[in-house]
C-alpha cells in the first residue's frame, strides 16, 4: 500500500506512526489510598511536570493518575504521620526523604515499603521490602500484554500487625508504625547477604525474611528473592495501591475509557494494528494521485 507514494506521502505516513507509537507508549499510573489515614506518596526520580514533582498528600479514599516520561525508571512509596507547612517543609514519621514533600531525587529513608519500575519492551515491576516494610502495597498492571505474566505484585496482610518485637518501630501510644528490616537492626553479613553470603546461593531466606514473605507473597522479602517477586509486563498501564490486597480489583483510565484488571488483553493491540491500516490506507489513497 505505500509503495509508489511520493516522498511527501511517505514523510507523512512516518510522521503519523511516530506519533501513533509514542501515543500508544504513553503509561498511567493511577495510585490509590486505601487506607483509613491521610498519607503522603512519593515518587522519585520525578520531573517538575510529572508525578506531583515527587510528592502530595492523598486523603483516605483519595486516588491521582500521573502520565509516566517514556522509559521512566524509579520508585514510588508511601509516607506517614506527616506534617508540612505552606512552603512544603516538614517531617514525616515514616519514608521521609529530608524535609520536603516534593522529594525530588532524595529516597526515602527506611524502613520503607518501595514500588519499582523499569518502564522498557518488556516492563520489570516489583514491590521491595528489602528496606524494610511500613505501609501495605500492591501493584497492578492494568491492559498490559505479553511478553510477561503482567501478575499482581505486593501484599496480602499488614506486617506492622505481626513485626517481631526486635525490628518493630514504634510510633505514638507504642503503636507499631512500620518494621525494620533484618539487615537493618542487626547489620550482619547473613542478614545483609553479603561476605561470603554474598550469593542466591549462600543467602538464603532467614526466619525474619520468612515473616515478611507471609505478609507479602509476592514482594522482594530479601535480596535475593527474585523468582517470587520480579514482574514482567508490556505497554500496562499500573496502579499503585496503598493498604489493599492483591486480589481486589483495580481500574485505570487509559484513553479516556476506564480499563480493569482481568480485562481482555488482546483487544486493545488488535484496535491499535487496525487504527495503523486506517490511517496508512486513508493517507496513501491521498497521496495516490
Amino acid at each position: 500500500m505505500v509503495m509508489g507514494c511520493s516522498p511527501r506521502a511517505a514523510m507523512v505516513l512516518a510522521l503519523l506512526l511516530v506519533c501513533f507509537l509514542s501515543g500508544a507508549r504513553a503509561r498511567q499510573f493511577t495510585i490509590i489510598n486505601k487506607c483509613e489515614t491521610t498519607i503522603w506518596p512519593a515518587v522519585t526520580p520525578s520531573p517538575s511536570d510529572s508525578f506531583g514533582g515527587g510528592g502530595f498528600e492523598l486523603k483516605s479514599g483519595q486516588s491521582i493518575v500521573f502520565t509516566a516520561p517514556p522509559a521512566w525508571s524509579g520508585r514510588i512509596w508511601g509516607r506517614t504521620d506527616c506534617a508540612f507547612d505552606g512552603s512544603g517543609t516538614g517531617k514525616c514519621g515514616t519514608g521521609s526523604c529530608g524535609p520536603n514533600l516534593k522529594c525530588s531525587g532524595a529516597s526515602g529513608d527506611p524502613p520503607a515499603s518501595l514500588a519499582e519500575f523499569t518502564l522498557a519492551t518488556p516492563d520489570f515491576y516489583d514491590v521491595s521490602l528489602v528496606d524494610g516494610f511500613n505501609l501495605p502495597i500492591t501493584v497492578n498492571p492494568v491492559n498490559g500484554r505479553s511478553p510477561g505474566n503482567c501478575s499482581a505484585a505486593g501484599c496480602d496482610g499488614d506486617l506492622r500487625e505481626t513485626c517481631p518485637a526486635e525490628l518493630a518501630v514504634k510510633g505514638a501510644g507504642g503503636k507499631t508504625v512500620a518494621c525494620r528490616s533484618a539487615c537493618d537492626v542487626f547489620n550482619t553479613d547473613q542478614y545483609c547477604c553479603r561476605g561470603k553470603f554474598a550469593g542466591p546461593s549462600t543467602c538464603p531466606p532467614t526466619t525474619y525474611s520468612k515473616k515478611f514473605k507471609e505478609a507479602c507473597p509476592t514482594a522482594y522479602s530479601y535480596a535475593y528473592d527474585d523468582p517470587s517477586s520480579l514482574f514482567q509486563c508490556s505497554g500496562a498501564d499500573y496502579v499503585v495501591t496503598f493498604c489493599s490486597n492483591r486480589k481486589q480489583s483495580v481500574c485505570s483510565y487509559h484513553n479516556n475509557k476506564l480499563v480493569c484488571n482481568g480485562s481482555s488483553r488482546r483487544l486493545p493491540v488488535m484496535s491499535a494494528a487496525l487504527m495503523l491500516v486506517l490511517i496508512f490506507g486513508s493517507v496513501a489513497l491521498q497521496f495516490s494521485a
